[in-house]
């Protein structure tokens, strides 16, 4: 069968195809091929600022031609590669190939042996799947992330006076508000963004066990090591590491896996919460004409956009946490196993698009049903007996937590008006009472 949605092994490429296609540039194969080619091209151009006395004569005004070749790369561009490789058995080696054929064709065939100069394969994927990475975190996953919070901080100011019964262990608690509830993860939000926001986009590049060997042996005058870090840090704006074996370490991009675990856990947290509101009737969903909730029951609209959002960040979670595990990790000076786990690198993020695309769906169709909340605090009178105790406290009234206890602790209903009858017996000033018949489960939110 031909690769389309339909016959993709992965749900990712196939049924979600339309929610991850925006990763597409980054991480799929296409994709890693681009970057290689961009990082060959500027590493070039880079030598050429250098000023190595072999490649004085190049015409610098070619730089945005051969910049070109990677703006505008082409999935034609990228099968030829694909079909070198069938012949060299290497992947970097047939980039290599391919950028020599458009020096040809550009009439650079004299500097041609200065593409790939003193480096090894992972000069070049230690760069380009960080570069990748970045970019696609920046330009799509981030914002995504981003929107998500947005939506919630409007739900937060929409919802911020609608009061709704808490719960602590699953019973009945203090009220609080649903605005208030929703700005819990707006700032758990915030806090990881922040910490994601900081971690640099690692990358190596020193050769063939990090020592720029090669480089040195050709040019020992030249300073390298500013010369890579010029390169990575300012052409291609990652940040070095400066001591390295033949990979990256890899140290800081398990740090990012670890800080989007963190962020999909809080999603996943917010995930469970609105399921659950929605199983207590506290918000109805937005019908959709002509969609089936159950193939047997008519009448079930199900939760399932926080449902789905919930499965794939778990998904993307355990991939993460493979990948922060295993990355960091290598025999010796290297192993060929991060290789092919790095080809996986885009499976997070696809799986955590689907669920963001889903959550932003669900919340979307949320519709506030205050009648439940409203009917929820009325029967949990109970609740402001924290209130009363405590408002007694102040009073110096003698033990005034286990006069709330004996009589929350009935088994018979509290409401209102036991509530006011126990008050009436209270042997406080007239003042005081007024004052705590106006508490009710309503109005006892806080601040």
């Amino acid at each position: 069968m031909e690769l389309n949605p339909l016959t993709a092994v992965s749900p990712a490429d196939g049924r979600y195809s339309r929610h991850t296609k925006a990763l597409a540039p980054y991480f799929s194969e296409f994709g890693l091929i681009r970057y290689r080619v961009w990082v060959e091209i500027e590493y070039f151009i880079s030598l050429v600022e250098a000023g190595l006395p072999e490649l004085e004569a190049v015409d610098k005004s070619v730089f945005e031609a051969l910049r070109d070749v990677y703006r505008n790369f082409t999935e034609a561009d990228a099968l030829i590669i694909k079909e070198t490789e069938k012949t060299t058995n290497h992947d970097v080696k047939a980039v290599e190939y391919f950028v020599k054929a458009k020096f040809d064709e550009m009439g650079l065939q004299d500097y041609k042996e200065f593409i790939h100069f003193g480096l090894t394969s992972q000069d070049i994927n230690n760069t380009a799947i960080p570069l990748s990475m970045k970019e696609a975190m920046n330009e799509v996953y981030r914002p995504m992330l981003q929107s998500v919070r947005d939506q919630l901080a409007a739900l937060a100011n929409d919802w911020k006076d609608v009061p709704m019964l808490a719960r602590t262990h699953g019973q009945p608690a203090s009220p609080t508000r649903l605005g208030k509830e929703m700005m819990v993860f707006v700032e758990r939000l915030d806090v990881q963004f922040k910490q994601l926001d900081a971690i640099p986009y690692s990358a190596k590049f020193g050769g063939a066990t990090g020592n720029f060997n090669a480089h040195h042996v050709a040019y020992p005058e030249r300073d390298w090591k500013q010369f890579g870090n010029r390169f990575v840090n300012d052409v291609l704006g990652l940040s070095r590491s400066q001591t390295t074996t033949q990979i990256e370490h890899y140290d800081n991009l398990a740090a990012l896996c670890d800080a989007l675990k963190r962020i999909h856990n809080i999603l996943i947290d917010l995930d469970r919460d609105i399921w659950t509101y929605v199983s207590m009737d506290y918000f109805k969903q937005k019908i959709k004409q002509g969609e089936v909730g159950s193939s047997a029951m008519p009448h079930k609209v199900n939760p399932i956009d926080f449902e789905n959002s919930e499965g794939n960040l778990g998904i993307a979670n355990a991939l993460l946490e493979f990948l922060a595990a295993k990355l960091p990790i290598s025999r010796l000076q290297r192993d060929l196993t991060d290789s092919t786990v790095l080809r996986n690198i885009g499976m997070p993020f696809a799986h955590g698009m689907i669920a963001l695309k889903s959550l932003e769906k669900g919340l979307g169709k949320l519709l506030l049903n205050e009648a439940a909340f409203a009917a929820d605090l009325e029967r949990n009178w109970a609740v402001v007996a924290e209130a009363i105790q405590t408002v007694l406290r102040r009073q110096n009234y003698p033990a005034p937590y286990e006069a709330l206890k004996a009589l929350t602790r009935k088994n018979e209903v509290i409401n209102q008006k036991s509530i006011h009858d126990f008050i009436d017996t209270l042997n406080v000033d007239d003042k005081t009472k007024a004052y705590l018949k106006t508490i009710t489960p309503s109005n006892y939110t806080g601040i």
